[in-house]
């Protein structure tokens, strides 16, 4: 892609190319497509303008992901990793207004399955990463650009295999940025109008998925059986979905109520019963707030039998359990409560909870960089009740935050967007968080 030197200029077209890439992860790597594609074209958009790139694929063929580095002034300084995937998750066209897959630029949005989930971020930092090469702009410090599959599944063929096999490609860097974060809430003032918060990613629970096993004998389903493994599976599930896990305010959420309250006047108090139904007057957000405030475990699968009149000798069901912080061990005591002694549980998926500090030099660069283009808005942190790269790149020491900034109209249900139908961002706000980004890096 050819085109102006101003990276704002630019970003939309390349939201919507990336957007036309059909990269739907269905977590199967046989099954999961466009990848690789997606990768090489991030790669030629690099190089186009002076980049040398490095293309790599994670484990299994087709998994794609390219990586840039930009030197900065300062060589003894930590470099700064800028990351996002490239992989989606599948969408179904007939469910929407537009093709999913069309990267339509209408009614002043980008509209397509990856809009926010994160092929807007990663246009952006194409946009400007393309805009520092052509201006010749040396950073103050080193900036990795990554683009990198499979975040949808986990990362195992993504960022979980670059950082056990190619721990290279990150030398030196000291610090991330990444999705679902810097995206802007507004609320309502104590004293009259409104104020925007722009929510900075500092935490993120844990994402782990648990297999459920009963078993019991097989016999034949016109006989009366005092052990049933159906029965059993289906108890220990039913107890368990139902459950209502203690509320724990972790620092990150401690500190995002706070600002809401300074803001608002709005009370949050953490032992009232009904904290959830406060955190309710915020509006679409609390799908997410909510969900920080405790543990959830949600039953997602089952499966057993093969014959309608057979007893099978096993059941299974799969868990997916978001753990806060420092809660595992209580979590799991907890679990084995409910399913009891005639059910096993085993991890089958483990990818751990982050959290972070609110402060140091590059949350202070990220609060100049949002006041230097929303001058009357307010940085606050916040957990995030799903994962992202994050998981993978702490692990070698990295700092991680969610910084992809957005202004939204306030009335735009942000959170429904993601994963969800007829996904799409506006275009004034991708025009927005490439000025936001643009001055981030020049002064972090």
């Amino acid at each position: 892609m050819t085109g102006p030197a101003n990276a704002e200029s630019e970003v939309v077209d390349l939201v919507s190319a990336l957007i036309r890439f059909d990269t739907s992860n269905t977590g199967e790597p046989e099954t999961t497509k466009g990848e690789a594609e997606c990768a090489r074209w991030v790669a030629a958009q690099l190089e186009e303008v002076g980049y040398q790139t490095e293309y790599v694929e994670a484990g299994a063929p087709g998994r794609g992901n390219v990586f840039a580095r930009l030197e900065g002034a300062d060589r003894s300084r930590g470099a700064l990793l800028l990351h996002g995937h490239l992989d989606v998750v599948p969408a179904e066209p007939a469910d929407w207004s537009v093709h999913p897959f069309s990267g339509a630029i209408e009614d002043g949005y980008v509209w397509g399955r990856g809009a926010v989930d994160m092929k807007d971020m990663c246009g952006i930092l194409i946009a400007i990463a393309r805009h520092f090469k052509r201006a010749g702009i040396v950073p103050p410090r080193d900036l990795v650009f990554a683009f990198v599959s499979d975040e949808e599944a986990g990362g195992k063929y993504g960022s979980q295999w670059l950082v056990e096999n190619r721990p290279d490609l990150f030398a030196g860097v000291t610090e991330a940025v990444g999705e679902v974060g810097g995206f802007s809430l507004t609320v309502p003032r104590r004293d009259g109008g409104e104020r925007r918060l722009y929510l900075v990613e500092t935490a993120e629970k844990a994402m782990m998925w648990m297999r459920l096993t009963a078993r019991g004998p097989a016999g034949h389903g016109s006989m009366i059986h005092d052990s049933n493994a159906v029965t059993a599976v289906s108890e220990a599930v039913a107890r368990l979905g139902r459950h209502e896990f203690p509320i724990v305010l972790t620092d990150a959420v401690s500190e995002f109520l706070q600002a809401v309250t300074e803001e608002t006047g709005y009370t949050f108090d953490p032992d009232s019963p009904d904290l959830p139904g406060a955190i309710a007057k915020l509006g679409p957000i609390a799908r997410v707030v909510g969900a920080t405030l405790r543990d959830t475990a949600n039953p997602t699968m089952l499966r057993a039998g093969y014959k309608a009149n057979v007893i099978p000798a096993t059941a299974e069901a799969v868990i997916d359990c978001r753990i806060l912080p420092g809660r595992q061990e209580a979590f799991e005591r907890e679990v084995d409560e409910l399913i009891g002694p005639d059910v096993t549980r085993e991890w089958i998926t483990q990818l751990p909870s982050y959290e972070t500090t609110f402060d140091g030099d590059l949350v202070d660069a990220m609060n100049n960089a949002i006041l230097a283009v929303d001058p009357g808005a307010r940085l606050v942190p916040y957990m995030l009740s799903g994962g992202t790269d994050a998981k993978a790149f702490y692990k070698l020491g990295i700092r991680c935050f969610g910084f992809a900034p957005l202004r939204l109209p306030p009335d735009l249900d942000f959170t429904a967007l993601f994963h969800g139908v007829d996904e799409r961002v506006p275009v004034d706000a991708l025009r927005f968080g490439t000025q936001v980004l643009e001055h981030f890096l020049l002064h972090s």
